[in-house]
């Protein structure tokens, strides 16, 4: 019974991960036109920060530290679907990490990356996910 109530909080937890992965790129998208110290340049500033802080970096332990427990618990270590999907899943965190250092360079006014940046770097997640999804329905590799 545990086994199901952790599984449920790993998928919340990768639905809200997932939310903030594909959003925040969106603001940096909308912050990299404006004026540094405008008024939207500043709003952006904290829906940003909140977004990560709040959101995505307890999101993304919630979802690790459940998926370590579910692997474990159902004996899956030895499967090479699980291993295709934490290497994508170690990317999604990799451009998390990437984003952090975005909002902290954006927060401090540092500026060098264009909206067309920020529009690609807003695919990534996509891309990431739809592998993730494949190697947990399909199980290549089992």
């Amino acid at each position: 019974m545990a086994y199901n109530w952790v599984k449920v909080l790993h998928v919340v937890a990768i639905i809200s991960w997932m939310a903030g992965m594909l959003y925040l790129p969106r603001l940096f998208v909308y912050h990299a036109v404006q004026e540094p110290g405008s008024g939207a340049s500043e709003m952006l500033k904290v829906m940003e920060r909140r977004l990560l802080r709040f959101i995505m970096n307890p999101a993304m332990v919630v979802a690790w530290l459940t998926g370590l427990w579910l692997a474990y618990s159902a004996s899956f270590w030895s499967q090479g679907w699980l291993h295709g999907k934490l290497l994508f899943v170690l990317a999604l965190s990799g451009v998390h990490g990437f984003l952090g250092a975005e909002v902290k360079r954006l927060a401090t006014d540092q500026r060098g990356r264009d909206q067309k940046f920020y529009r690609i770097v807003n695919e990534i997640p996509t891309v990431l996910m739809v592998g993730i999804v494949i190697f947990v329905i399909v199980k290549p590799f089992a």
